[in-house]
Formats: structure tokens, C-alpha cells, sequence
């Protein structure tokens, strides 16, 4: 008797929770209402706006919209998100930091496809573009031409690039204790980055805890490791100048942070920041 009004209380239940929609009513209205397909021709027809909106312009937007191999299907029950309207979502969400139930009523699509979606392109973006936007130079000639680069623009030698860390804010890990508590007294992990005199990345390395200072996090990465080793081709030691004799090694420039070494250099005390010190990620 008992396993009968289990099963009839479970039944009952299930009928109460069930969904009385598929789709939610707001959701439906997506493709006549929906943030992209109102505004998007919009923002497209003021490029200032444009930019605002999404970090780029659209002569960009629709450059990367075509190197990307976005893959998309629809079904029997629904169709699916375009690519164009995917790029939108995933790049308005990188260049304004809002919530997911933000873009989830801005735009009438679900908060956990929004949350797959995003995932999915952030990936697609780096596997597409990874070997042409963050190439680690691979030849003396390479390391040389980012070398000139600091000469010319800030008359600079033997400077093969600039490297500082970024705390990016987490909410506490389960069972992590404090190591991702840092100095700033919130919870992060730091995002490493080494870049040439023009700003492109061309090393990062991402996750680290929050509480490890940037001098130990850069020694404990393949980077310095390849520097250390021989591995990355760097520039042997040679004069500064075709008059001096003194043979000098080509070094990474960083602030205070970091320890000095034979391959590390950083400014003299209240002199101020190195104009390149990874300003990009700041």
C-alpha cells in the first residue's frame, strides 16, 4: 500500500511540474523582437555606434565573422542560431561584461544556450585564430624585427618584450581554501602576458592563483623555461652599437613585480611604468 501512494504522489507531482510551454512566450518572439534582428541593421548603418556596441567595427566584425567555421544545424523543432547572430552575442558579452539574463532577455534566447554558446564560440575563436594572433616567434630573425620595434619607438635595444600579470576576479573556488585570495583581498586568478612593441600577445598563460606573485609565475612557465633552455632562438649577446664592444643579452622588460635576471630588466624605482608593460590586458 505504501509503494502505491509513493507512485501516485510521484505521478501527481510530475503532472503539476510538468512545462506548460516548450518554448517560453518571450523566447518565441526572438526572431521578430529579438536585440539582433531589430538593432543589428541599425548599429550597422552608424559605425561609431557600432564600435561602441561590440569593441570593433563592422568592416572587423564581418572579417572575423568569415574566418571563423562556425557549424550550425537546424532541426525539426527549431531553428537554429545563425552564425552572425552567435558572433553578436558572444562578442557583446566579452566587450561589456554583462550577466547572461541580461542577453538572455536582450536577446530572447534561453540563459543556459547562451551559457553553451558562449563557450562554444570562445573556443572556435581560439582555434581559428590562434596561429595568427598569437604566434610565439619561432626564428632569431623574428625575435630581431620585435627587438627593432622597441628601439625605434622608445629607443630601447635588445628589448624582445614587455611582461606583467592581470588578476581576473573569480568567486571562490569550492574547497580551494585561499589559494586564489590575493594581495587585492578578493579571489582571482592571474592571467600572464608577454607582448612586442606593437601590443599583440605572443605568449600568455592563464590560471594561475591568485596569491602567486607575477616573478614566480613567469619562472614557472614553458616561456621562461624555453628562454632558459635555448629553445626559442633568441638572439645570442652582441654589442649595443657597432662602436661598443660589450656584448649584451637581449631581455624581457617588466615592473617591479618581477626579480632581476640576466634575461629580465625593470625600471628604476619611482621612474614610472614601461610604456609597453602589457597595457593591453589592463
Amino acid at each position: 500500500m505504501d509503494d502505491e501512494i509513493v507512485v501516485l504522489w510521484w505521478y501527481l507531482n510530475r503532472r503539476q511540474n510538468k512545462r506548460k510551454n516548450w518554448v517560453h512566450p518571450i523566447l518565441r518572439e526572438r526572431f521578430s523582437l529579438g536585440t539582433f534582428e531589430t538593432l543589428m541593421g541599425e548599429l550597422r548603418r552608424d559605425e561609431s555606434k557600432f564600435f561602441n556596441y561590440f569593441r570593433m567595427t563592422a568592416t572587423i566584425f564581418d572579417n572575423l565573422l568569415g574566418r571563423l567555421h562556425i557549424r550550425v544545424r537546424d532541426t525539426s523543432f527549431r531553428e537554429c542560431i545563425c552564425p552572425e547572430q552567435r558572433l553578436a552575442i558572444c562578442l557583446r558579452y566579452l566587450a561589456s561584461g554583462c550577466s547572461f539574463k541580461e542577453i538572455h532577455y536582450s536577446n530572447r534566447v534561453g540563459v543556459s544556450t547562451i551559457s553553451k554558446l558562449i563557450k562554444e564560440m570562445t573556443h572556435v575563436i581560439w582555434e581559428n585564430l590562434k596561429t595568427d594572433f598569437l604566434k610565439l616567434p619561432d626564428t632569431e630573425r623574428e625575435w630581431e624585427d620585435i627587438a627593432s620595434g622597441f628601439e625605434r619607438k622608445a629607443n630601447f635595444p635588445h628589448c624582445l618584450g614587455a611582461v606583467d600579470g592581470k588578476h581576473i576576479r573569480i568567486l571562490k573556488p569550492a574547497k580551494s581554501g585561499s589559494m586564489f585570495f590575493n594581495y587585492k583581498e578578493y579571489y582571482s586568478f592571474v592571467l600572464m602576458a608577454v607582448v612586442d612593441s606593437e601590443y599583440p600577445f605572443i605568449f600568455i598563460s592563464v590560471g594561475s592563483f591568485g596569491k602567486e606573485c607575477d616573478s614566480s609565475i613567469l619562472k614557472d612557465s614553458t616561456f621562461w623555461q624555453k628562454i632558459n633552455d635555448g629553445t626559442l632562438n633568441v638572439p645570442k649577446p652582441r654589442p649595443l652599437h657597432e662602436n661598443l664592444h660589450e656584448e649584451l643579452p637581449f631581455i624581457l622588460v617588466g615592473d617591479e613585480g618581477f626579480a632581476l635576471t640576466p634575461n629580465l630588466l625593470r625600471p628604476y624605482g619611482d621612474i614610472g611604468s614601461v610604456p609597453w608593460q602589457a597595457a593591453a590586458i589592463k
